[in-house]
């Protein structure tokens, strides 16, 4: 900074700076010590010219010049001690010394230039003081010992030499290790903001992912009860005139699929609202995907289905799966024998086939099962109306794998309209993949459409491992 009035940039913030000070207090302080260093030197300078026969005013003048170095002191201390050396045997400039070895110990300079300018002053202070004293001592009448001067001597050249250098040395040690604090603060101010933003982040994310998971599970639990709805109110507007009976059987089968419907809403945000009591409950180890449950029952189903999109929030899904079903409010393997039963109800030609030994598995694994089973009859409805379908369940160990197959739609058959919104195969995929599982889907051969999923349970896996 070199002109007055420019501003100086200091730790971010823009400061109205003079010259090379930062701060107004600084000018005055520097320019109070010039004074009185300049009026200091003028007075020596005065006398040092009259004891050299030269004019006193210009003893005065350069006296007063050399003085008013002290102003440069922040910005150039090497100057200052030089100048204060160099008029030393002069015997003047005493304040000019001490505040430049002050200026020079405390400012960045190198070390061995402040060792090699403050052993020149020692120096140049140890001669004059030397040769005065030795000037003195020698005047009639005074008597002294021989290691008088000398001592005398070091101790004046230390006295003058060493407190301003130490003082400088702390003040600059100092200045330093506050910057240092200052910018690891300001390191750790800015970690903390990075955090933070990092932490809002992760909370919209959050409730993205909230959302999704909302929305999917919306999804399950709606889609397959309204489709199948739809499709008996169809049947009931077909019939009602021509066979009264039947009409009201599809009726009452209406109201069950609506009341159903109902009841896994409210479930569903019972276990939204209330986590804390899901979370009790699964600790003390409540869950309706039991043993007792026992096997699936044969009945009817079907699967088939379309779909696309970018899987959101897997893990999401699988923690709410897991916590819905762990707190008894979930689907089980055990009730894919009604669902498939209300999608016969619907005049589905359905058949199910079960491999294996029944067994029970971990709560999020027997949900997923059930949703994929669930899903895959529902998009049958929508896009295979009259194909014939398989559901197939195999337990595997460790491992249940499940498959809806159906056929072509039937060439007589009219679908019931059912609206598609292009994520029920993005569901699927998206909770069998949260759990570790394998999901594919695809047409086939026949030009029917099928949907497959293997589910591991790892937890079992593990208890039996620890158990063995």
């Amino acid at each position: 900074m070199t002109t007055t009035g420019a501003y100086q940039e200091t730790a971010g913030v823009t400061t109205r700076g003079y010259w090379w000070w930062g701060r107004r207090r600084g000018v005055v302080l520097d320019v109070g010590l010039a004074l009185v260093s300049a009026l200091e030197c003028a007075a020596e300078g005065g006398r040092f010219a009259g004891d050299v026969s030269l004019p006193g005013a210009l003893g005065v003048v350069l006296g007063f010049l050399v003085g008013a170095v002290v102003l440069v002191r922040r910005r150039w201390p090497y100057a200052v001690v030089l100048v204060s050396v160099a008029v030393t045997p002069a015997e003047m400039g005493f304040v000019l010394g001490l505040l430049g070895l002050y200026a020079l110990a405390s400012s960045e300079a190198p070390r061995r230039i402040i060792a090699a300018l403050s052993g020149m002053s020692f120096a140049a202070t140890f001669i004059v003081t030397f040769l005065r004293t030795r000037h003195e001592m020698g005047s009639p009448g005074f008597d002294s010992e021989p290691w008088y001067v000398p001592v005398l001597t070091v101790l004046i050249s230390v006295g003058f030499t060493a407190p301003p250098v130490l003082l400088g040395l702390y003040v600059g040690a100092r200045r330093r290790l506050m910057e240092s604090l200052r910018e690891r603060a300001d390191s750790l101010e800015q970690e903390l903001s990075l955090l933070a933003d990092r932490a809002e982040q992760r909370a919209e994310w959050a409730r993205t992912e909230e959302r999704t998971r909302i929305a999917r599970e919306m999804h399950d639990v709606v889609a397959h009860r309204v489709s199948l709805m739809v499709v008996h109110a169809a049947a009931l507007q077909a019939v009602a005139l021509k066979d009264p009976p039947k009409a009201v059987k599809n009726a009452a089968l209406v109201g069950d699929m609506g009341r159903q419907a109902l009841t896994e809403l409210r479930e569903m945000l019972g276990v939204l609202r209330t986590g804390e009591a899901a979370a009790a409950r699964e600790a003390a180890g409540v869950s309706a995907c039991g043993p007792e449950r026992g096997p699936v029952a044969e009945t009817a189903g079907s699967g088939g289905g379309s779909g696309a999109g970018v899987p959101l929030a897997a893990v999401g899904v699988a923690a709410a799966a897991a916590a819905a079903a762990a707190a008894g409010d979930g689907p089980c393997l055990g009730d894919i024998g009604p669902l498939v039963g209300q999608s016969r109800d619907a005049g589905m030609a359905v058949e199910l086939v079960v491999q294996g030994e029944a067994r029970s598995y971990a709560p999020e694994v027997e949900q997923t099962a059930y949703r994929v089973v669930q899903e895959a009859l529902t998009n049958a409805h929508k896009h295979a109306a009259g194909a014939e379908v398989v559901v197939r369940v195999a337990y595997r160990g460790v491992e249940v794998a499940v498959q809806v197959e159906n056929g072509p739609s039937a060439a007589d058959a009219v679908g019931a309209g059912l609206p598609s919104g292009g994520n029920g195969l993005v569901g699927m995929r998206e909770r069998v993949r949260a759990l570790g599982g394998a999901f594919v889907s695809g047409e086939t051969d026949a030009g029917g459409f099928r949907v497959s999923a293997v589910l591991p349970d790892t937890a079992g896996a593990e208890a039996e491992a620890r158990s063995a």
